[in-house]
């Protein structure tokens, strides 16, 4: 129990003085924020929980966010009947469960028996959750709406007045989008189709903050600090298409398990990929924008080249210190959100208050020195007029209000002296106590009993003052531990503890010290609180912007490092040109990269169908054209000394197979899957990526279906998508199974043959290959080359049309094995065995050996 207070006895060396309690706040030499660990910004794993209900061709959906706490939602949208935007939104957010109603048409009952069947989904397919279709009942969902408890309404409304206020919030004559809205019946709070038998909701959730420029506008629709927050989700036209396939082949992101036996709880890691090499975020919300960004690919070229304009300024040599600067005050920047939440709930932890007053002053020098960089450029001077002086009021007001060292050593929040003088005055009382109490113990112990040694005079909180003595010998049972004049209270740890008449004198006049000084304190923080409240609304545009500007730092110092170029856009341009392009991963793990171009539409050809040798490169080639131009749609800086990017509306892949037993299909059928959403969904703006179609069946039909899906697309003409194909199917140009035409372009792996090597110059070229080469791959794989030699004379007699005859020594030896077997068998005959039959005998075995032999 932890107590202030003074102990003196009859020895000759004086009074013993206690030390003093931990309540009693240890004086901080200099106030400040040294030496404070920083509470880690995620306290838990960020959920994302997804609502959808879908009808008679319309859609609509709300998620709840756990890291902001706020909920986006969905007007009713028209949809295609295979639910195209329901992909789309489930490929950005990656929810971690899917609520909807039980009641379902076939659409949707087979779209989330597919989603449930993703085992190679990343980071990892979401948990279906079915509710009974009464809890989405229209009447019942619009009572639960206008029965909730929202702190922005006055409850002075009366319901028709409520009504009005929230429909300018959510679209009541949008049916689907009342319908999900799902209630606890305890609270009557709205929690949005989510079960609150399975999550943790709305309370205390943070005013929202508008994103903008990231392929979706969340509409900001609250007042200063609501008990909940709603965002429009209204889906632009403008992003472009990219299916988890693609994201996994062309590794934008990938997921490994963690290798430190310490961290195996946190999950997944991020392992080599294009996120993990542009990743250089120094704040959590900017890494979380970046992945954003990744997710939402965007045709809009005035925010693409608004990025691009700022990721050029830092490029330029003149102005890398200030981007190491903002970089560094970036690395301030922590989770507003969760802290704004705890103030609201009144949970608000000391590390809170020191990690508000970094962001905040890491906010006014982000401020400062934008002030200072050419105000052209919209994030700078959104920065040095958006950050107002409301932050440097709540920066003064922290910094004159919270005394972080004493918070630090008390473990509860602490007020700076000359704040109130009530308060220094107590705990000046409190600070004095100890020498006060020596004195009443001296005056005690002359009234006690000889016997007795020494005494405290002790201050517990919530108990009061007390006199301790030692338990002696004789006070054995409880009525010895009765004294006259003293009211016997409690022992504990050998000590008596006693009220006396100056023990009561004392609680009269100095009361709970230690309480009233809390208390005060904890009135002081409500109101600290209520003021930076006040001003939330800055420091979530505060996130906003810094989390912005720390993504396109990121990007600057990445281009900067592995010389990247500014790519350039024209709407006028169907397709893309690269010049010199390099695959931003492969030039990392290679000692040498060789760069090669590409160029798709005008004159140079819709479909390129690129031949040459195994390990050539041609899908290194394949993924770098597809890289380049993702790059480009997230308005990063890209590998190559020249792109320019014209208009694309999806990127689609088939160059990698990913397999799994629980889908119970084959390897040929998931390449037919990945080639039909191609072939289905392409327009003339799609850029499409095939890699060895048609390798997982007979070659004969495998070259006959990769033929068939390439003249359909010629046969489009200008509506052709750009289309890269990689394919050892020489036989397709041998054959002369495509219609020839402007659209179609032949490209192969240029090579040398050098005796019996094979050179690779890795470099793209007009032509054919005139062979794969296979066995010299094989040689490399270290495969014995009496089986190479072999391979290479079988494939030389297919390709001239002749025979395949058996290799003599293999057919001699094969004979010399039927001898030595006809031999045995006839050692093994028992002559003397009466049921043997000769004839038999000969028919069965010896005949047909002898043919064999023959």
């Amino acid at each position: 129990m932890a107590s202030l207070g003074a102990t003196v006895d009859r020895t000759p060396q004086g009074p013993v003085l206690g030390a003093a309690a931990a309540s009693c706040p240890s004086p901080a030499p200099v106030p400040g924020l040294g030496g404070a660990e920083e509470e880690d910004d995620a306290e838990q794993q960020a959920e994302i929980h997804l609502c959808v209900l879908w009808n008679s061709g319309y859609l609509s959906m709300a998620y709840y966010d756990t890291s902001d706490y706020t909920i986006h939602f969905m007007p009713d949208t028209p949809d295609h009947e295979n639910l195209k935007l329901l992909q789309r939104v489930l490929d950005e957010i990656n929810p971690q469960s899917v609520v909807t109603s039980a009641k379902q048409d076939e659409n949707m009952t087979q779209f989330l028996e597919k989603l449930a069947s993703q085992e190679h989904r990343e980071p990892k397919r979401p948990e279906i959750i079915f509710l009974p279709n009464v809890d989405f009942g229209l009447e019942i969902s619009k009572q639960r709406l206008l029965s909730g408890n929202y702190s922005f309404i006055p409850d002075s409304m009366t319901t028709t007045e409520k009504i009005l206020f929230l429909s300018s919030i959510i679209p009541f004559d949008c049916l689907l989008t009342v319908r999900w809205v799902l209630g606890d019946k305890s609270t009557s709070t709205p929690v949005f189709g989510l079960s609150l038998e399975r999550f943790e909701y709305l309370e205390g959730c943070s005013s929202s903050w508008v994103e903008e420029g990231l392929g979706l506008n969340w509409k900001t629709i609250t007042s200063a600090f609501p008990s909940w927050a709603l965002r429009n989700l209204c889906c632009r036209a403008h992003l472009v298409s990219i299916d988890q396939d693609t994201y996994s082949v062309l590794q934008i992101f990938k997921s490994e398990s963690h290798p430190s036996v310490y961290k195996v709880a946190s999950g997944l890691k991020e392992g080599l990929s294009l996120f993990g090499i542009l990743n250089r975020c120094r704040c959590k919300w900017g890494e979380k924008l970046l992945r954003l960004w990744f997710t939402r690919p965007t045709q809009d070229l005035g925010e693409l080249n608004s990025r691009l304009d700022v990721i050029q300024f830092f490029l330029l040599p003149q102005n890398l210190d200030m981007a190491q600067t903002l970089h560094r005050l970036l690395g301030h920047i922590k989770n507003v959100p969760l802290i704004l939440k705890r103030m609201k709930l009144s949970h608000t932890k000391v590390s809170d208050w020191q990690i508000l007053y970094k962001t905040v002053y890491s906010a006014l020098g982000l401020r400062d020195a934008c002030r200072s960089l050419p105000q052209s450029i919209q994030l700078f001077r959104d920065i040095a007029q958006e950050f107002s002086d409301d932050l440097h009021h709540i920066a003064r007001l922290i910094g004159k209000v919270v005394d972080f060292e004493g918070s630090l050593a008390a473990n509860h929040f602490t007020v700076l002296p000359n704040i109130d003088p009530e308060v220094d005055e107590k705990k000046r009382r409190l600070m004095g106590l100890s020498s006060f109490l020596t004195e009443v113990a001296w005056k005690e112990l002359d009234n006690l009993d000889s016997r007795i040694p020494s005494c405290s005079v002790i201050y517990i909180p919530l108990i009061g003052f007390l006199l301790s003595i030692p338990r002696l010998p004789f006070m054995v049972e409880a009525s010895d531990f009765e004294i006259e004049g003293l009211d016997f209270m409690f022992l504990l740890e050998g000590k008596l503890h006693y009220r006396s008449a100056r023990t009561k004198e004392l609680d009269g006049l100095l009361g709970d010290l230690h309480c009233d000084i809390r208390d005060q304190e904890t009135l002081l923080m409500h109101q600290l609180q209520c003021q930076v409240l006040a001003r939330a609304a800055v420091l979530t545009r505060v996130l906003d912007l810094a989390s912005r500007l720390d993504v396109l730092l990121a990007l600057a110092s990445a281009a900067r490092d592995y010389g990247y170029s500014r790519p350039h856009y024209s709407p006028q341009l169907l397709g893309v040109r690269i010049q010199n392009g390099r695959h931003p991963l492969m030039e990392l793990c290679a000692r040498t990269f060789v760069p090669n171009s590409a160029e798709c539409g005008r004159d140079k050809g819709r479909v390129k169908v690129i031949t040459g040798p195994n390990s050539s490169g041609k899908s290194i080639y394949l993924k770098q054209v597809g890289l380049i131009t993702f790059m480009a749609l997230v308005g990063s800086f890209v590998p190559a000394e020249e792109a320019e990017i014209g208009a694309v509306d999806a990127i689609f892949t088939r160059i990698h197979s990913c397999e799994s037993v629980s889908l119970g299909l084959s390897t040929f059928i998931i390449d037919l899957n990945q080639v039909a959403k191609a072939v289905n969904n392409a327009t003339e703006q799609s850029l499409v990526l095939i890699d060895e179609f048609g390798k997982g069946t007979n070659t004969v039909d495998g070259l006959a279906l990769l033929a068939a899906v390439l003249r359909h697309w010629l046969a489009l003409g200008p509506t052709c998508p750009h289309i890269f194909v990689t394919t050892n199917f020489l036989s397709l140009i041998q054959l002369k199974l495509l219609p020839q035409g402007p659209l179609l372009q032949y490209l192969t792996m240029e090579t040398c043959e050098d005796g019996n090597d094979l050179v690779f110059f890795y470099q793209v070229c007009e032509g054919v290959a005139n062979a794969s080469h296979a066995s010299h791959t094989a040689a490399q794989a270290r495969l014995p080359d009496k089986l190479i030699a072999r391979g290479k004379e079988v494939s030389d007699l297919i390709r001239n049309g002749k025979p395949i005859k058996p290799v003599k020594e293999l057919l001699k030896e094969k004979q010399m094995e039927n001898c030595q077997t006809l031999v045995d068998k006839f050692l093994k005959l028992d002559l003397e065995d009466p049921n043997l039959d000769l004839d038999i005998f000969m028919s069965q075995e010896v005949l047909p050996a002898a043919t064999t032999i023959l």
